[in-house]
């Protein structure tokens, strides 16, 4: 994702989207296994779908990489909220006592 698209959603935003294509996409590869398995296929089919098998299986892995990443980005986002909170209780604390 373009870093610029990035700034305009937030991180649980991202995830939501991403693991919406890793969904589609594992569907995908379902679907192209299925025919793989399933069918007598002339040899030029079965390359197209193992060349295609090949292209999913990589943008899901691609896809998990980068749903990886956005989670580790979410959970320092969630510790720094709470670090804050607890900073400013302390402080909240501190002055009404």
């Amino acid at each position: 994702m373009t870093k610029k698209k990035r700034e305009n959603l937030g991180v649980a935003q991202e995830i939501d989207g991403l693991e919406e294509k890793l969904t589609r996409c594992r569907k995908e590869l379902e679907v192209v296994n299925s025919r793989l398995d399933g069918a007598e296929l002339s040899p030029e089919d079965r390359r197209s779908l193992e060349k295609e098998k090949s292209s999913l299986m990589s943008k899901a892995s691609n896809f998990e990489k980068e749903l990886k990443l956005l989670r580790h980005e979410n959970r320092k986002n969630t510790m720094l909220s709470v670090a804050i909170f607890i900073l400013l209780t302390l402080l909240y604390a501190h002055w009404t006592m």
